[in-house]
């Protein structure tokens, strides 16, 4: 399948390079040298490139000729083709060679410079993508931008070879024109990603949080899950801010989360025989993927897998969540420990090679038994849904609905189908892996040492934490500067690039949550030190941080707190300084996440979809209590105020059900002692954003008693509170060992920050 140029993906190998290059007996350029993949595969193009450098742009000065940038990544399938294309040609190469001073960038390993012409691109043309194709004066101002163009005119697209005449005539021909243009176009990219924002003169109110819980709500796809039509991408931040309205007693929100989640693990963006997710899909039904796979998909939706198995207690998300850290393990691990970027999604120019399969394949692989098992469950008893009269693998019944149907249970469905998929397995593995992007990334490297840590905690599972260990480990030993600074990108030991707030933001939330899996404090004093050295380094005094430290070859320091693929560096970052102040009591984190949060008011109210991950933020920093300064009354220990039990309290029920639900039941209690002139709010609440005492786990009929009816000053109406002696009934699955207590403990001038504690359910 073709789609869109800004996904499509090539991942290099450094070892299999000049193999994969068409012409890779032509003399080596300037790129040679370079560590970047993407760089290297352009490495033996006959065109004159340079890195981004003091060098190209100084020669662009001299020579007083325009610059050709050309920004793309290892996993782009359409930089590939152009540069089996266009890069690869004789001719073009002397046209660009001769008018042109030719810059290639790998947007992962400078992503300011992707912010800023990424920006350029769509100011200019309304739309964008990669390869990122611009024209920019020497200095570094762009009049021309488009993305992908094939070598010849195709249909109403010009081809290269016509761009590259035209933007030569108009430089000799029209200079003071693209030069006015040029210059009215920077402004506009300062103006947008670099604006100076007034802050709001205090922290906002809950109701922007609302808006933008609202906002993605709204965005939601009742019939397939996840956001939007095709192409179709997990977007996290969505997902994570609906998994907080969730734990906020938001049901619907629950429950879109829960639906996106099992939709994605069914469809074919899931791989459903190794592992782990694809990128995205071009349909609706997560069924026809775009095949890389990369680390940062991974990390972030193996740690919603199970974040929200705590929730649910689903088998399927468990499944899936250990499906996709076991992959990474296994495929996207280096010796050393840190992780890989990308695996590509094409092999041999082909896309989906490796995932893809054809009636005849599938028959020789299975037996008639495996074949007439699998074909039901994976999809290809219909008609082939790829091209070429291929099949993608996805579940179009769940596994449970699909055991109901053969009358088993689950697990003797999964045991009864492990043979055939093994075959299958076997079979695929003797086709040539995709190629794979070993660069490792600080950012991406911290958001799965975060999933690691995470997932290992919640599901018990030793691997994982010992995987986030080795992983933070190695980043702290091995990217670094001479300075001890943090820095961005790593590969076969050379480490280079100072960090991005994206490496700061990241890391600090993998340190942070290895400290909480582990209760190792060790951890925490890296978070903290990294958070220093980003203020010093990034930090804006207006509040917030940049993208990138101040260069003279920077059109404008990027400051944006929008999510993308992946959350925002600004957002993820106010939500560790909330995290460090509720872990070392220092008031100094919380005052920099508030004047944060101040700053990017303006953005959240304007555009409340485009920043799920702030609105989390905001959500944290309004629940957070308030940091005593040293001297101050001691705020209490959460367990000081609120004593809280569970047990079971009669025997185990029949509920019925189909096969993989659960079908015995007993009556439960949870009693909390809660200490006084303290009192949590009762459920419901009384008002939308306030914290419900609230029961959740593997549990149904949860009865909640009423609330005395007290008021306070930061409210009009009376409350409903809960304090003293209470008892909160319901049923439990009867193989459940706890459940979960979430309540938030205030007294008459200030609340602590909500708690979640898993009480073990006593016989």
């Amino acid at each position: 399948m073709r789609g869109l140029p800004s996904g499509r993906g090539l991942v290099i190998g450094a070892a299999l390079v000049l193999l994969v290059s068409a012409a890779g007996e032509r003399p080596a350029n300037r790129l040679a040298g370079e560590s970047s993949p993407y760089l290297q595969l352009h490495a033996h193009n006959p065109v004159d490139w340079y890195p981004w450098g003091p060098e190209a742009i100084e020669r662009a000065r001299r020579e007083d000729k325009p610059i050709f940038l050309s920004i793309g990544y290892s996993t782009c399938y359409w930089c590939h083709v152009m540069e089996r294309e266009a890069f690869s040609d004789e001719e073009i190469a002397m046209l660009m060679n001769e008018r042109f001073i030719n810059i290639k960038v790998d947007r992962e390993e400078r992503p300011e410079l992707d912010e800023i012409y990424m920006t350029a691109t769509r100011l200019l043309t309304r739309r964008g993508g990669w390869p990122n194709s611009l024209f920019l004066t020497p200095e570094l101002e762009p009049f021309f931008a488009g993305t992908y163009f094939p070598i010849e005119d195709r249909d109403s697209q010009p081809g290269f070879r016509t761009v590259l005449n035209a933007v030569h005539e108009a430089w000799g021909n029209r200079r003071l024109e693209m030069e006015e243009r040029a210059s009215k176009v920077a402004q506009a990219v300062r103006g947008y990603i670099g604006e100076q924002r007034q802050p709001a003169a205090e922290l906002p109110g809950r109701e922007l949080a609302a808006g933008a819980i609202t906002a993605v709500k709204g965005g939601y796809d009742g019939q397939w899950g996840g956001f939007g039509p095709g192409p179709k991408f997990p977007t996290p931040g969505s997902l994570m801010l609906l998994r907080e309205a969730a734990e906020r007693g938001d049901d619907e929100a629950g429950a879109m989360l829960l639906d996106s989640l099992e939709r994605m693990g069914r469809g074919a963006i899931y791989d459903q025989l190794d592992g782990g997710f694809h990128r995205y899909t071009l349909d609706r039904a997560w069924r026809v993927p775009h095949f890389e796979k990369m680390l940062y998909d991974n990390a972030h939706l193996a740690e919603l897998l199970a974040e929200s198995w705590r929730a649910s207690r689903s088998p399927e998300l468990e499944r899936l969540a250990r499906g996709t850290l076991d992959f990474v393990l296994r495929e996207m691990t280096l010796p050393e420990g840190p992780f890989k970027s990308a695996i590509d999604a094409e092999t041999d120019g082909e896309e989906g090679a490796y995932y893809v399969w054809s009636g005849a394949e599938l028959r020789a692989a299975l037996d008639d038994e495996g074949f007439a098992l699998l074909a039901p469950l994976l999809g290809f008893d219909d008609e082939p849904n790829f091209e070429g009269g291929r099949h993608t693998l996805f579940l179009p019944q769940s596994l449970g609905d699909r055991a109901e149907r053969l009358e088993l249970d689950r697990a003797e469905l999964l045991e009864r189908i492990a043979g055939p998929l093994e075959r299958l397995r076997a079979a695929r593995r003797e086709r040539q892996f995709p190629l794979v992007d070993d660069k490792v990334l600080t950012d991406w490297n911290g958001m799965m040492i975060a999933a690691m840590a995470r997932t290992g905690r919640l599901l018990d599972e030793p691997r994982y934490l010992t995987a986030a260990a080795r992983g933070a480990r190695f980043l702290l030993a091995r990217l670094r500067d001479g300075d001890g600074r943090l820095l961005h990108a790593w590969r076969g030991g050379v480490a280079r690039i100072p960090a991005y707030l994206d490496d700061y933001a990241f890391f600090i939330r993998g340190l942070l949550a290895l400290g909480e899996a582990t209760g190792e404090a060790g951890w925490l004093g890296h978070a903290e030190r990294l958070a220093a050295e980003a203020g010093r380094r990034l930090g804006d005094p207006a509040g917030g941080y940049f993208l990138a430290a101040e260069a003279p070859d920077l059109l404008v320091r990027p400051k944006t707190v929008s999510d993308g693929a992946v959350p925002s560096g600004n957002a993820v970052m106010l939500r560790n300084l909330l995290e460090l102040a509720e872990r070392t009591g220092d008031p100094g984190y919380r005052r920099q996440a508030e004047l944060g949060l101040r700053a990017f008011a303006g953005d959240l109210e304007r555009n409340p979809a485009a920043s799920p991950v702030l609105a989390l933020a905001l959500l944290e920093a309004r629940d957070a209590a308030p940091i005593r300064a040293a001297g101050s009354a001691r705020t209490p220990v959460d367990g000081e105020i609120v004593g809280a039990s569970a047990r079971f309290t009669g025997p185990a029920v029949e509920a019925g059900g189909r096969p993989h639900e659960v079908r015995l039941w007993r009556p439960f209690e949870v009693r909390l002692e809660i200490a006084e002139d303290w009192h949590a709010n009762a459920n419901p609440a009384s008002m939308e954003f306030l914290i419900p005492t609230r029961v959740t786990g593997p549990v149904r009929s949860v009865a909640y008693p009423v609330g005395e009816k007290l008021r306070f000053a930061f409210a009009e109406q009376e409350l409903a509170v809960y304090s003293g002696e209470i008892t909160i009934t319901g049923q439990a699955a009867a193989a459940a060992n706890a459940v979960r207590l979430t309540y938030q403990a205030c007294d008459d001038e200030r609340c602590l920050p909500p708690v979640t504690r898993e009480l073990a359910l006593e016989p």
